[in-house]
C-alpha cells in the first residue's frame, strides 16, 4: 500500500504520548507504515563511545517512528487535520486535502 504522507509534510499526532502536537515529517518508512516526525516521540539511546570516532558515548536523544495511522496531515489552508485524496489534474496525479480541496 502506498502511503499518502510524504517527507516534509506537516502532520498532527492524533494518538499516543505526543497527541495534539504537530511537526514536520523527516523520514517515511513505507515498508513498515511508519513516519519519523521532527521533535516528536523522542527516545533515549545509551550509546557506547566508538574508538577512532569523533562521536562520544552517552545518552543520545532522537526521534522514534510513529505508525502512520496515528498521524493526520495538516490542511495547508485551514491548519486543521485532514484526510488525503488523490485526483488527476492536468494529466498528473496530485494529493488533495479532503477538508478544503487544496492541492498539497
Amino acid at each position: 500500500m502506498a502511503l499518502r504522507i510524504k517527507t516534509d509534510d506537516e502532520v498532527l499526532v492524533i494518538s499516543g504520548k505526543d497527541k495534539g502536537k504537530t511537526g514536520k515529517v523527516l523520514r517515511v518508512d513505507a515498508e513498515n507504515d511508519r513516519v519519523f516526525v521532527e521533535g516528536l516521540n523522542i527516545i533515549k539511546r545509551h550509546q557506547k563511545a566508538q574508538p577512532g570516532s569523533t562521536q562520544l558515548g552517552g545518552v543520545i536523544e532522537r526521534e522514534a517512528s510513529i505508525h502512520v495511522s496515528n498521524v493526520a496531515l495538516v490542511d495547508p489552508k485551514t491548519k486543521k487535520p485532514t484526510r488525503i485524496g488523490v485526483e488527476v489534474r492536468d494529466g498528473k496525479r496530485v494529493r488533495v486535502a479532503k477538508r478544503s480541496g487544496e492541492v498539497i
